[in-house]
């Protein structure tokens, strides 16, 4: 009776979780994934078989964080074998809708800085959830998050030719 019960259990659980698929075919072909529906199907079987480690009040970050990786050892499988410097690379976003100066400024940070401003920007998470996503303390988040917006308006700053505001340089280094 009390494995009837417990499977019952499961299955309510999972329906909230698998509620959240469109949301993690979105993010999949937004990273430039050739096939967004197929990853997101694997992130939600990764979810049932590891239920009890996604969080119950809001499993977005866990599921972003899964799909991250999908993404990013799918791009691995097909990039050619040419001794090319196995960097953790994640293919490039898909862009069309944006516009173009910005998409060419997105383009042009490092994936550190743009996964941080599209997981607020795209995926409507808060800092805190970001932070949880990317597996870092949610302080490191918000300072990973402030260098991004001050690199992004500085590439935008330089496509239009317009000055870069003051302290627009402050934290350019890479982190």
């Amino acid at each position: 009776m009390t494995n009837a019960l417990d499977q019952t259990a499961a299955e309510e659980r999972f329906r909230s979780v698998f509620a959240h698929l469109g949301a993690v075919a979105a993010y999949a072909r937004r990273r430039g994934h050739r096939d967004a529906e197929a990853a997101a199907a694997e992130v939600m079987t990764i979810a049932w078989r590891r239920l009890p480690d996604v969080p119950v009040d809001d499993p977005r970050p866990w599921l972003f964080a899964t799909a991250r990786n999908i993404v990013r050892a799918d791009a691995r499988r097909s990039r050619p074998s040419s001794g090319e410097a196995a960097e953790a690379s994640t293919p490039e976003p898909g862009l069309p809708e944006l516009d173009p100066e910005l998409a060419y400024a997105l383009r042009s940070l490092s994936s550190v800085d743009r996964e941080a401003l599209l997981l607020i920007a795209w995926e409507d998470l808060t800092p805190t959830q970001a932070a949880h996503s990317l597996g870092i303390n949610p302080a490191a988040f918000r300072v990973r998050l402030l260098r991004a917006r001050r690199r992004l308006q500085a590439k935008l700053d330089a496509s239009t030719g317009r000055p870069c505001e003051p302290n627009a340089n402050l934290d350019m280094e890479t982190t």
